[in-house]
């Protein structure tokens, strides 16, 4: 399963704003693609709320992973931006 490890760079971490774009992308992609905490259990990314549950701020490291390289580094890509800005 293809797994890339990214920072978070949106300066409010995950929550409500950056959660929706990212689980709206993960929603339209045609695999399921998972993020976590390493060392944590994944959650779907394609719901915002479960993202939120992850709490992580902003810096923080997460793992995005799934069955396709290219859905993984679609949403691993807006896990680095500021998506609050």
């Amino acid at each position: 399963m293809p797994t890339k490890t990214v920072v978070v760079g949106s300066a409010v971490g995950l929550h409500a704003r950056p959660a929706a774009i990212i689980s709206e992308a993960a929603g339209d992609l045609d695999s399921e693609v998972l993020i976590g905490i390493p060392g944590d259990e994944a959650v779907d990314a394609s719901s915002a709320l479960m993202i939120m549950t992850l709490g992580a701020g902003n810096g923080a490291t997460v793992e995005v992973s799934g069955d396709d390289q290219a859905a993984v580094d679609a949403i691993a890509a807006l896990v680095e931006q500021d998506l609050d800005a």
